[in-house]
């Protein structure tokens, strides 16, 4: 049975992982037959976001815990997970992956990942072992590959702005539809916009369900 490491960066679109993009993966892996290992880096969060007013608000939350919300509780610190434990690795978006996952929000195509996520993500590649990256996330394997010179082919949708970012960074971007994915055989990196657009629920879905079967037949 495949194996397969979901990177959360807390809970909630504005300060951690998009909620549907989380879901709907977990669900499609578990669809598949996947063991999945949730986990997230032990931090603090950048900040927190009321997200009826969308505003930050004076509260501090721990990135871990929030994360844990999602996964139901079964979740594990990233420091602690080895890339020799498993298959492949997923990484949903939300703010939180440019927030507490790395600070790409505030340092763009200067962007530094967090620690264990950078670590986790290089030995990844480094053992050819897939990694899959939606919405914003992208942005995060691009900055924790930076250094090893991947030139990944990898999309976040059509955004100008973010597309430059990642190009700054090293990697090949590649515009993509809502509802399809870009796969990077050769470095094994699958990528999907997801919420990039404001789309459905049901195109977000079709994109990541496609890019969870590939992260899944590359793992196998």
């Amino acid at each position: 049975m495949v194996k397969v490491g979901v990177v959360l960066s807390g809970c909630g679109v504005y300060d951690g992982s998009e909620i549907h993009e989380a879901v709907i993966t977990l669900l499609a892996l578990d669809r598949a037959g996947a063991t999945v290992v949730c986990m997230a880096p032990n931090v603090e969060q950048m900040h927190v976001v009321n997200h009826r007013t969308g505003k930050p608000t004076e509260d501090t939350r721990n990135v871990l815990d929030e994360a844990a919300r999602i996964a139901r509780g079964k979740i594990v610190d990233v420091a602690k997970v080895r890339a020799d434990e498993l298959d492949a690795i997923i990484l949903p978006g939300g703010f939180g992956a440019a927030k507490n996952l790395s600070n790409f929000a505030a340092a763009g195509s200067k962007a530094k990942v967090e620690s264990g996520v950078s670590r986790l993500l290089r030995d990844m590649h480094k053992a050819k072992k897939p990694i899959a990256a939606l919405c914003i996330s992208p942005t995060v394997v691009a900055a924790a590959l930076r250094d090893d010179h991947a030139h990944v082919k990898m999309t976040i949708g059509s955004d100008e702005k973010t597309a430059h970012a990642l190009e700054s960074m090293g990697a090949k971007h590649v515009v993509c539809p809502v509802d399809e994915i870009r796969v990077d055989e050769e470095q094994r990196v699958i990528t999907a916009p997801a919420y990039m657009y404001d789309a459905r629920i049901s195109e977000v879905a079709t994109g990541i369900e496609r890019a969870v079967k590939e992260l899944l037949r590359l793992a196998s």
